[in-house]
C-alpha cells in the first residue's frame, strides 16, 4: 500500500509541538533532519510509531527521523507546506543545531576548530623537540653539536611562532581575513616585545613600558599563550565584520583593514594581554604554593589541574617555579614528577580515544598526539582530541591526580627542568623505579578510565546509533513469482551489510542488502529502472526497478560531509535508465583522503514486502554480477 505522505507528514508536525517548537528542516537520502527548540517537549515513543518513520534518534542538536530513500524527500516536501518552513540546507541545518548548545560546548567546540587544523604542525614539532631533547640529555657532545643546532630550531620554530598559527586558525574559524589574523599574531610576538618566557625572571620595574592617553602598555609578547590569542582573533572578526557592513563599498578596501588592525592591537596589547596576564600570576603563585601542601594532596590537586593551564597557555611559566627549585638547598625539582604524570596520563587518554575510536580521521589525530605526549609535548593530545571530547580530559586528570600523588610519596626529584614523559628518566636517574612507577600508574588509571567512560559521539549519517525496526508489515498472501535478480552496481568485494560501517545500514532498519568495497569509482545501474531520488551531494541514489524493487546506492559512508567533492552525477530524478547504465562516477581516493570509508552500501529499503532475499555474490564480484535474488 503507497505511503500517505501529506499524513506522516502531519503527524510528525503536530508531534513535534507545531512551528513553535521548530528552529530548521532539511533532508538527506534517507533522512529527514530536524532541529527543535526543545526536545524534551517531544513525544518520542509516539514519533516513532508514526506510519512511514523507520527510526528516530537525537545527536548533536539534531533530530534525525529514518524515513528512507525515494520517500524522505516526498515527506519533506509535505513537510514544508504543512509546516510553513522553507528549505533548508543541511549545513544550515547542522549551524542551527549547533547554535541550540549550550555556550560552554559551543565554546569548546570553537577551541578544537581552531587547533585541530594545526594539529600536523604541532604533531611534527611535539615528536621533533622530544627527541631532539632526549638525545641531547643522553649524549652530551650531541647538545652541543650543529646537529643538535639546527634541529631544535625546527623543532621549536611551530611553538614559537603558536599565536601566528593560531591566529590564522581562528580567523578562520570565527569568519575573519586570514592574513589580518596573522598580523595580529605576530603583533603578539614581535621581536621588539620582551619574550614572554623571559618575563618571570625580570623584575617589574625593569620591564618597559608604553605610555599611551595616560595608560601604561607593558613591551611584553605572548609566545606560548593561546587564549589571549584566541579572544583578540574573534575579537578582531567581530571588528571586521562591523565595518564592513557600515563602511561604503568605495573605501572599504583600505580603510576597514586599517582600522581592524589598528583597534584589535590596541585592545590587545592594552587590555586583553595584561588582564591574562595578571590572571597568569595568581594561577603562578596558586600553583607555588599548593605544590607545598603536604601529605601528597597539593600534588595530587596540581596533576589533576595541570591540564587547564596548558589550555590557557601558562605551563611554560613553570620553568620559574622550577629553575627556583634547583636554585635552593636541596637542589631537586620536585614540580617535574607532577607535570610528567599530568602529560603521560593526557597521552594515555588520547591512545584509548585512539584505539576505541572506529573513526579513520579520529585515529589518524589521537595516536601520533599520544606519542608526542608519551615525549612530554601534551597540546595535540589535549587541544586536537581530549579537550574536544571532555571525557578523556578528566580521565586523565584523575589518572594525572593519582600518579603526581605517588610522585610526592616517593619525593622524587628531578636535576633540571623542561623534559617530561619518556625523556624525564634522563633527569631523574636517582629516581628510575619510582619514575616508571609513577608513569606506569598514571597510564593505566587513564587509560582504564577512558576506555569505560568515553563512547564516540555519534555524528549525522556516521554510525548512528542502533535502532530496531519499527515498521509493522501487514499480512499478505506471499505466492511464489519469478524470482527478481539484482545486479552488483560496482566492482569491488562484497561484504555483508552488518559489516557495512554505518550502524543505520548495517541494522537493517533501511532494509537488507550488502556492502561493497569499491576498485573502480563507478556506479551502474543493478536492473531496469527509474531513478526515483538523487541526493543533493551527488553521493546516493536511489532507483525503483522490476517488481517495484526500490533499491539505495549509497557510495562511502559520512560522504554526506564532502558536498559532492569527488562525486560526478550522470542521471537525474525520474529518468528512465538500464541495467548496466553509468549513475555515478566518484573519485575513491578522495573520500579515503577525506578521512571516510569508500564502502558501497546497496540495500533493497523496501525489502519488508517480499518473503525471500537471498544474497548469492561474495567476495570479488564484477560490475554486473548477480548479487541477490528477490521473492514476492
Amino acid at each position: 500500500m503507497a505511503m500517505d505522505y501529506e499524513k506522516c507528514a502531519k503527524e510528525i508536525y503536530e508531534t513535534l509541538g507545531g512551528r513553535s517548537n521548530l528552529v530548521s528542516a532539511a533532508h538527506c537520502a534517507t533522512r529527514l533532519r530536524l532541529v527543535t527548540v526543545d526536545n524534551s517537549k517531544i513525544d518520542m515513543k509516539k514519533l516513532e510509531n508514526i506510519d512511514g518513520v523507520k527510526g528516530v534518534f537525537s545527536n548533536n542538536g539534531q533530530l534525525q527521523l529514518i524515513i528512507g530513500t525515494g520517500t524522505v524527500n516526498k515527506v519533506y516536501d509535505a513537510f514544508l507546506n504543512v509546516s510553513g518552513m522553507t528549505a533548508a540546507t543541511k549545513e544550515e541545518v547542522k549551524a542551527a543545531a549547533a547554535a541550540q548548545q549550550p555556550i560552554i560546548k559551543r565554546m569548546i567546540k570553537a577551541l578544537g576548530d581552531v587547533f585541530v587544523p594545526i594539529l600536523p604542525a604541532i604533531v611534527a614539532s611535539g615528536l621533533m623537540m622530544g627527541l631532539v631533547e632526549a638525545l641531547g640529555k643522553a649524549i652530551p657532545a650531541f647538545a652541543g653539536s650543529d646537529w643538535y643546532g639546527i634541529l631544535d630550531l625546527m623543532a621549536n620554530t611551530a611553538f614559537t611562532f603558536l599565536p601566528v598559527l593560531i591566529a590564522v586558525s581562528a580567523a578562520r574559524v570565527f569568519g575573519g581575513n586570514l592574513f589580518l589574523g596573522a598580523v595580529i599574531g605576530m603583533i603578539m610576538i614581535h621581536p621588539n616585545l620582551i619574550n614572554a618566557w623571559s618575563v618571570g625572571s625580570m623584575n617589574v620595574a625593569d620591564i618597559p613600558v608604553w605610555h599611551l592617553f595616560g595608560l601604561p602598555i607593558r613591551q611584553v609578547g605572548y609566545q606560548g599563550h593561546v587564549i589571549p590569542v584566541v579572544i583578540a582573533v574573534w575579537l578582531m572578526c567581530k571588528i571586521e565584520k562591523w565595518m564592513h557592513k557600515h563602511v561604503p563599498e568605495m573605501i572599504d578596501l583600505f580603510v576597514t583593514p586599517l582600522s581592524t588592525v589598528l583597534i584589535t592591537a590596541f585592545l590587545t596589547l592594552g587590555l586583553i594581554g595584561p588582564v591574562f596576564s595578571t590572571a597568569e600570576s595568581y594561577v603562578l603563585e596558586f600553583a607555588g604554593w599548593i605544590i607545598t601542601v603536604g601529605h601528597g594532596v597539593g600534588a595530587m590537586i596540581m596533576g589533576a589541574l595541570y591540564p587547564f593551564t596548558v589550555v590557557c597557555g601558562i605551563h611554560h611559566m613553570y620553568n620559574v617555579i622550577e629553575a627556583g627549585m634547583l636554585s635552593a638547598v636541596d637542589g631537586l625539582n620536585i614540580w617535574m614528577p607532577i607535570a610528567s604524570a599530568a602529560n603521560f596520563a593526557q597521552g594515555a587518554a588520547c591512545l584509548a580515544v585512539g584505539l576505541k575510536s572506529k573513526k579513520l580521521k579520529t585515529k589518524s589525530v589521537a595516536i601520533p598526539s599520544a606519542l608526542s605526549a608519551a615525549l612530554g609535548i601534551t597540546e595535540p593530545a589535549i587541544f586536537g582530541v581530549n579537550l574536544r571530547f571532555v571525557k578523556p580530559l578528566i580521565c586523565g586528570m584523575a589518572g594525572g591526580a593519582v600518579g603526581a600523588l605517588l610522585g610526592s610519596i616517593f619525593q622524587i626529584g628531578a636535576t633540571s627542568y623542561g623534559v617530561t614523559g619518556i625523556p624525564g628518566f634522563l633527569i631523574t636517574l636517582d629516581y628510575s623505579w619510582q619514575y616508571a612507577i609513577v608513569l606506569v600508574v598514571s597510564f593505566v588509571v587513564s587509560f582504564a578510565l577512558t576506555w569505560v567512560v568515553w563512547k564516540e559521539e555519534i555524528e549525522p549519517n556516521e554510525n548512528e546509533k542502533k535502532e530496531e525496526n519499527q515498521i509493522e508489515t501487514s499480512e499478505q498472501t506471499r505466492l511464489e513469482k519469478e524470482e527478481l535478480v539484482l545486479f552488483a552496481p560496482i566492482k569491488g568485494n562484497v561484504i555483508s551489510r552488518a559489516e557495512i560501517p554505518d550502524e543505520t545500514f548495517a541494522s537493517g532498519v533501511l532494509g537488507e542488502g550488502v556492502g561493497i568495497e569499491p576498485e573502480i569509482g563507478e556506479v551502474v545501474a543493478p536492473f531496469d529502472g527509474e531513478i526515483s531520488s538523487v541526493a543533493d551531494t551527488r553521493h546516493a541514489i536511489g532507483i525503483t526497478g522490476p517488481g517495484e524493487m526500490e533499491v539505495l546506492i549509497h557510495v562511502g559512508i559520512d560522504t554526506v560531509h564532502m558536498n559532492g567533492d569527488g562525486f560526478e552525477l550522470l542521471v537525474k530524478e525520474g529518468e528512465k535508465v538500464k541495467a548496466g547504465q553509468k549513475l555515478i562516477r566518484f573519485d575513491i581516493n578522495k573520500i579515503k583522503a577525506a578521512g571516510y570509508s569508500s564502502t558501497v552500501a546497496v540495500l533493497l529499503t523496501n525489502s519488508e514486502d517480499y518473503s525471500n532475499v537471498q544474497v548469492v555474490k561474495s567476495k570479488k564480484t564484477e560490475q554486473m554480477e548477480k548479487v541477490f535474488l528477490v521473492k514476492k
